[in-house]
């Protein structure tokens, strides 16, 4: 089944108390070359069936209005991924697929 990945990420202007809070351990922990941490909130939203305009139209609203609280948050990306099952599927159909239309046989070639 298709993955939908919303990022959100505290509005830049605002302060981030917790990445600075990472960003201190960091420091103290003698990990140097960061110039600073910001923290963020992921969510993965699992749909069935496939991933139309309407649906993206759909998750786009669904993030601005329930996930994110605009006041203080940006919604930084949304990215439409598949499983790993679906991608080896669609490789195997794509590579038994050949220029007449044809499938060949597992192992085989033409």
């Amino acid at each position: 089944m298709p993955t939908i990945v919303v990022d959100v990420m505290p509005k830049a202007e605002l302060l981030d108390p917790q990445g600075k809070a990472v960003a201190g351990a960091l420091a103290r922990t003698g990990r140097t070359g960061f110039t600073g941490v910001r923290i963020g909130k992921r969510f993965e939203l699992t749909v069935d069936g496939p991933i139309d305009d309407d649906l993206k139209a759909n998750v786009q609203q669904i993030a601005e209005e329930i996930l994110s609280n605009s006041v203080i948050e940006d919604v930084v990306g949304i990215h439409y991924e598949q499983s790993n099952a679906e991608l080896a599927s669609e490789a195997a159909v794509a590579a038994s697929v050949t220029d007449d239309g044809f499938g060949a046989p597992a192992g085989e070639t033409h």
